[in-house]
């Protein structure tokens, strides 16, 4: 049997933590978005214009990735890639914000970084 695809629409990446509001708070002051919808247990951001959105959802038992990945260890099973025209001044107001710089960074036109519960996100600029 088959189904006629029905409308579908990717609206974006949800990110599990322990406390949304809190994640919600550092990617909304480091990408400069808006809060879209907030309610206790998820908030949604969006981006300027209406471009883009990224949500976050409680989970109280999360656990962050390794990076990079080691064996019997949580692995990263997607990450965040946010272009930018200055990678230093990135990394730079993300940590101000409370992200770290990972120690392992495998491209030099790359920054991977974690944010404040753990989870891998890279800036990166286009050649």
């Amino acid at each position: 049997m088959s189904f006629p695809r029905p409308f579908l629409r990717l609206t974006g990446p949800v990110l599990n933590a322990p406390d949304p509001a809190l994640l919600a708070a550092f990617y909304r002051e480091l990408l400069g978005w808006h809060t879209e919808s907030e309610e206790p247990d998820w908030v949604k951001l969006r981006g300027p214009g209406g471009t883009g959105s990224l949500a976050f959802q409680i989970d109280p038992d999360f656990v962050p990735p390794v990076w990079p990945g080691s064996p019997g260890e949580a692995r990263m099973t997607t990450h965040l890639d946010i272009e930018t025209d200055d990678l230093a001044k990135a990394v730079g107001r993300a940590i101000e914000l409370g992200a770290r710089e990972a120690e392992y960074q495998p491209e030099e036109d790359v920054r991977v970084c974690l944010d404040p519960i753990g989870h891998v996100f890279c800036f990166w600029i286009r050649t």
